[in-house]
């Protein structure tokens, strides 16, 4: 869905990268620590309601259908 307007690739350090902005996905515990390092990275999680800094809940991109 996203690769139709944006440049979607794997990451070596996460799970992909879409026009430069990183994103980590997981469960509700998942830490940044895997993302630390990277600059405009972001962590998309499971079982969580809102968002906040830069944690994503998973359910956010089905907004994006």
């Amino acid at each position: 869905q996203m690769a139709v307007g944006h440049k979607v690739s794997a990451s070596p350090v996460a799970d992909f990268i879409v026009d430069g902005h990183t994103f980590e996905v997981g469960g509700r515990n998942k830490k940044k620590k895997q993302i630390a390092s990277l600059q405009d990275a972001f962590v998309v999680k499971d079982d969580i309601e809102y968002a906040y800094q830069n944690i994503i809940p998973l359910w956010m991109f089905g907004l994006l259908y």
